[in-house]
């Protein structure tokens, strides 16, 4: 007789179109019972609308009927919300006093890298007026949206991503908004999208320690904040305030990131620090957290980026940096 295992391992591989993740990665089998080789499935419905639905009921009986003893399979869909199907081991937030200092530039290479080594990870931009990872990921299309909820857009590697601008007519327009609306969207981005079983969702935030950054703080799970930063005399007031808003809230600082750290000539075999002499230990000391990475000012980062393939960017700092996390998150975490 087919046991739960084996129906839910060849669950596996149906995969939700709209995402490109299997039923197991959204979290959506909510139960099942087997009768005299008679096999009923139960799925969740959030985010899926009738025409995925009938898909995934014909490619789930078309799987499962191709087991041993399986005479005929039932497949039901019932509504579930999706706070109730979100499984997110570790969430964490990238922030900064102030802007234009590579917040995104991190996120995006953070979930990169732990991408790389295996991880499921996603990406939720809550700069929702200054968003850039759709652009940095080369992601055009809108998410699948249906009343009871919507699926994350799925990057060419497989990473989850939600941002406003992925909602918005036209990329170009501006949201104009107020401090309690852009906080309503952000909560939305957590509670109202299917992010299903993740070991990482990164947070992209805006600059400051205003509406945006307190609502991410007080509703989202999060496990810890890195701190961006480049190496200039504003430095260390605005890794201090981010600091204590950190500590206020009662959010460990897993580690900071110095971005624009220097220049490399090829040619001359040198680093030049354009910004001035790095100050990485200095405001790790100020941010009693280790530097979890050094990012040069390299065109090829920027070239990628604005082309939308950061995912093809391969310089050393995606792996070190992916791994300096995990190890800052067993130490302040687990």
């Amino acid at each position: 007789m087919v046991t739960e295992e084996q129906i839910k391992e060849s669950l596996k591989a149906v995969v939700v179109p709209a995402v490109k993740r299997s039923i197991d990665g959204l979290n959506l089998f909510r139960g099942i019972s087997v009768s005299e080789s008679m096999v009923k499935i139960i799925l969740a419905s959030t985010g899926l609308g009738s025409e995925t639905q009938d898909w995934i009921r014909a490619r789930t009986k078309e799987v499962i009927g191709k087991l041993f003893e399986v005479r005929g399979v039932d497949v039901e869909f019932t509504e579930v919300k999706p706070a109730e199907l979100n499984r997110v081991r570790y969430c964490i937030a990238v922030m900064s006093g102030k802007g234009g200092v590579g917040k995104s530039l991190v996120a995006g290479l953070a979930a990169v890298g732990l991408k790389r080594q295996g991880f499921e990870v996603g990406i939720l931009d809550a700069d929702i007026t200054g968003p850039s990872i759709p652009k940095m990921f080369g992601i055009g299309q809108r998410p699948a949206v249906s009343e009871s909820g919507m699926l994350p857009v799925s990057s060419s590697s497989g990473i989850e991503l939600m941002s406003i601008n992925l909602l918005l007519p036209s990329e170009d327009d501006a949201g104009i908004w107020r401090g309690p609306l852009i906080g309503k969207v952000i909560t939305q981005f957590w509670e109202e999208v299917v992010w299903g079983k993740l070991d990482y969702l990164i947070v992209d935030l805006p600059p400051g320690t205003a509406d945006a950054p307190l609502t991410v703080m007080q509703t989202l799970p999060i496990s810890g904040v890195i701190i961006v930063f480049t190496p200039q005399d504003l430095t260390a007031m605005v890794v201090r305030k981010a600091v204590k808003m950190a500590q206020q809230m009662g959010k460990p600082v897993l580690g900071v990131v110095e971005n624009m750290s220097y220049l490399y000539v090829a040619e001359i075999d040198k680093r030049i620090e354009l910004f001035g002499t790095s100050r990485g230990e200095e405001m790790a000391r100020a941010a009693n957290a280790p530097l979890l990475g050094q990012l040069p000012i390299e065109p090829k980062i920027a070239k990628l980026c604005d082309e939308g393939n950061i995912e093809r960017y391969d310089g050393k700092i995606v792996k070190s940096l992916a791994s300096s996390l995990s190890r800052a998150l067993t130490v302040k975490v687990s």
